[in-house]
Parts: structure tokens; sequence; C-alpha cells
């Protein structure tokens, strides 16, 4: 390992579970995994809250059934408060109401805890360099959602486009659509010719523009107002 590697920070992790076993097994994928670190962990929603406060970590793997205070309710809590920690929602149940209730309550992340160990890997690496991630799957159910169920290349009525997309430059109305299909700021600067730190810029003043919290928003806000529309090629829709 070169010195610049051994220099650079870790990914703080938080692991939060009622479940001992469970974090047990997500501190050993984690753990052994070069540039992360787990800091702490927490069997509920308030002892979260209190460590995420007090150790302040990068990502929080967030559980969403606990007893006392559950994970969305920690989730909500932790982002109003204007923490740096990126939540990343862990779950057994595959369930709608609990996606769209942990995208409401601002988390980062959603992935099922079936997911492989390399996927876990990654994910805490995108929610840790400050973009959103969901899996296709899950990306489908959003697009469904914000278009009235229409994700599967039905056609729908395209709605009056929100006026704040007059703000975005011809180049960020690029980049928008693209986000649209589930493309990473890599495949963006691929596609586009860019480099990937100008990439990383354009989405910054897209959410900034339209007033997004994060690309899960961005890509809802896409959908909702046209920019792209369900079973376009290249959409989530399409897989």
């Amino acid at each position: 390992m070169n010195d610049a590697a051994k220099a650079a920070p870790s990914i703080r992790v938080m692991l939060v579970d009622d479940h001992q076993m469970v974090r047990s097994g997500f501190r050993a994928i984690l753990g052994t995994e070069p540039g992360i670190e787990v800091v702490g962990e927490a069997a509920d929603g308030a002892e979260a809250i209190r460590l995420a406060a007090e150790l302040a970590p990068d990502v929080i793997c967030m559980d969403v059934q606990m007893p006392g205070m559950d994970g969305l309710e920690a989730t909500r809590c932790i982002v109003a408060d204007s923490s740096s920690s990126g939540v990343l929602v862990l779950t057994t149940f595959d369930r709608d109401d609990y996606l769209f209730a942990a995208l409401e309550a601002g988390a980062a992340g959603f992935l099922l805890k079936n997911a492989s160990p390399e996927k876990l890997i990654e994910a805490v690496r995108v929610v840790a360099s400050g973009d959103a991630l969901l899996a296709p799957d899950v990306t489908r159910r959003v697009i469904a959602r914000a278009t009235g169920g229409q994700a599967g290349g039905a056609t729908v009525d395209r709605p009056e486009p929100d006026a704040r997309l007059a703000e975005l430059t011809d180049r960020e109305h690029e980049v928008l659509t693209l986000l649209a299909r589930g493309l990473a700021n890599a495949e963006i600067a691929r596609e586009l010719w860019l480099g990937e730190a100008t990439v990383k810029t354009h989405v910054s003043k897209i959410l900034q523009k339209l007033g997004l919290r994060d690309r899960v928003h961005a890509v809802v806000f896409a959908y909702e107002n046209g920019v792209a529309v369900p079973g376009e090629q290249g959409d989530p829709g399409d897989e």
C-alpha cells in the first residue's frame, strides 16, 4: 500500500440493529474491507441518535424494525439534526411502505439484507461519497409511484414542467435526464465525455437549483415533471 492510500481517511460506519448476530455479520463484512472502519453499534433508534451525535460516522447502516424507537423515526431525527452522516436503510422486508417512509425520512440509500456482501460494501462507499443509492428494482418502484403506477412503459400524460427547470443549463438538463435513467456519476461522465468531478459539480448545482435533497429525489422530480418517461431507452423501467 502506498503512502497516499495510507493517508486516505477511512469511511467511518455505525451499525444499528437489534440483533447482535446481524451486527456481528455486518461488522465482519465491513470491518475487514480496506478503507472502512466500524466505529460503533446501537441496538435501537434512541441509542442510534445518541451515538450518531457522539461519533459522527460517515455512514449509518440502519435497521427498520426495532423495539422502542424504530429505524425510520431514528433516521428522521438524525437527518433533521443536520447530521453529516448518510443513512443506509437495511431491512429484511421488501415493502413499499418501508421504502417510501425511509426516503421521506431522508435516507440516502435502501438495501435489502439479502444483498450480497459486495453490494453492501458498494452501498456504504456510495453513501459515504455523498451520493444516494437505490437498487434498480427499487428505482422502478419509485418511478411507478411518481408516475401514478405507470412504470412499465404505458403512456402517461406529461405534466406541466416545474418552473425551476428553466433555471437549468442545457448541460444540467442532460445530466438530470441521465440521472433519471439510473446512471452513476462515472457513467454520466462517459456518456457526456466529461470528467467525473465535473459531473459531480453539475449534480450539486441541479439539486441546489431544484431545491432537492439528493439524487433519489432528483429521479422522482424528473419523472414527475416529464423530463424522463417510463419505458424510454435505458431507464430502469426497461430492465
